[in-house]
């Protein structure tokens, strides 16, 4: 394996060939799945792609522009008017499956992304919306037509509380960026400096108060408690201006790197084996920033499964729907191949605890020929 693996392989997943609907409702009242309990209130992340009410087929080995001779795996014949009678009720009954930390990541387009949100403001409250993602799915594009190249998609996220979790994830500072940041050198290393104080001003406390014979300037206050900036100017981390102005040394080797921003560049997939396949690392982002180890995430328009993939790949437990006779295939070869790989692993007993396959009734293998 190129990635370590992480959590508990003696995790119970679900890969469910059914339409989303019927198997979620399923999933809240415990029907048909070997559980003692029900799924209510127990899921940590949901990430969606659904259909964008494009009036399109679409086919596997690409996506709009395949053969006509190619596979269907799913069509996407809704007006607008459907579509989001059809998006409403799968929402209500996602929030119903999901957990008080939990969140949800809804993959949409321009089209009708704006109408998709004014539904999640209604079913999870707007006070919940937390980031609109734009996505750059594309390089540029010569179009004729009297518009701007589409290169973007955008991705909804939004919690079902103020709970939800947030693992902070960094971006990896490029050389370029390096040398533009941190400008400054001592024997120590490249550094940058940042301000002690911080806007505002405090009627009581000590980040008020005097330090080292200086206070802070008009309207503002100590970013840190005066021990903390004893400790600083002991370690030989301030660094004083020619104005007697303190700042803090940040080094390079000690950066975390960037925080990241609501545009994310993750283009998609060349060649892809089956239509709307999202890029991977966007997905591992998702999955270790709104999920921990042993979380339990549902896909319940999973397609060819690269979120669920990715997420057992993490650690996390998942729950993956559709009513795609080829996507249930695709989604059988990758468990297969992952299972023989972990099973002759000598520190892993097993991959899936389960059939691979659950759904009103137990769906075998051969039934999807």
């Amino acid at each position: 394996m190129s990635r370590e693996l992480q959590g508990d392989f003696n995790q119970e997943n679900l890969l469910i060939f059914d339409d989303n609907l019927n198997a979620m409702q399923n999933l809240l009242q415990n029907k048909d799945f070997n559980h003692k309990k029900t799924f209510k209130n127990s899921v940590d992340l949901v990430y969606i792609d659904p259909p964008f009410a494009t009036n399109n087929i679409f086919r596997l080995g690409s996506t709009m522009s395949a053969s006509l001779d190619s596979k269907i795996a799913y069509k996407d014949k809704f007006n607008l008017e459907s579509y989001l009678e059809f998006l409403y009720y799968r929402l209500i009954l996602i929030k119903e499956l999901m957990s008080e930390k939990g969140s949800l990541y809804l993959h949409i387009d321009d089209k009708v992304g704006h109408y998709v949100k004014i539904l999640c403001d209604e079913i999870f409250g707007r006070e919940h919306f937390i980031s609109d993602i734009v996505r750059i799915k594309c390089n540029p594009k010569n179009f004729k037509r009297k518009a701007y190249g589409n290169i973007k998609d955008r991705i909804l996220f939004y919690a079902k509380s103020n709970q939800y979790i947030w693992n902070e994830v960094y971006e990896e500072i490029t050389k370029t960026d390096l040398h533009k940041r941190f400008k400054k050198q001592d024997d120590k290393g490249f550094y940058t400096t940042i301000p002690l104080h911080a806007p505002g001003v405090t009627q009581n406390g000590e980040s008020g108060q005097e330090w080292n014979g200086l206070k802070p300037p008009k309207g503002r206050h100590w970013r840190c408690p005066l021990s903390e900036l004893d400790r600083l100017e002991k370690a030989g981390l301030i660094e004083w201006s020619k104005n007697g102005v303190p700042r803090k040394k940040v080094y390079a080797q000690d950066s975390k790197g960037k925080k990241i921003q609501d545009i994310w560049e993750f283009k998609d997939t060349q060649n892809p084996m089956y239509p709307t396949q999202k890029n991977n690392a966007m997905l591992r982002r998702i999955i270790q920033m709104s999920s921990n180890v042993d979380s339990l995430v549902m896909d319940c328009f999973c397609g060819s499964g690269g979120f669920l993939r990715e997420s057992f790949l993490l650690g996390r437990n998942f729950i993956g729907i559709d009513e795609s006779k080829e996507a249930m295939k695709i989604n059988q070869k990758w468990i297969e191949e992952l299972n023989q790989q972990i099973l002759s692993s000598e520190d892993v007993n097993c991959l899936l605890h389960n059939k691979y396959f659950y759904a009103t009734k137990q769906i075998k293998s051969e039934q999807l020929e």
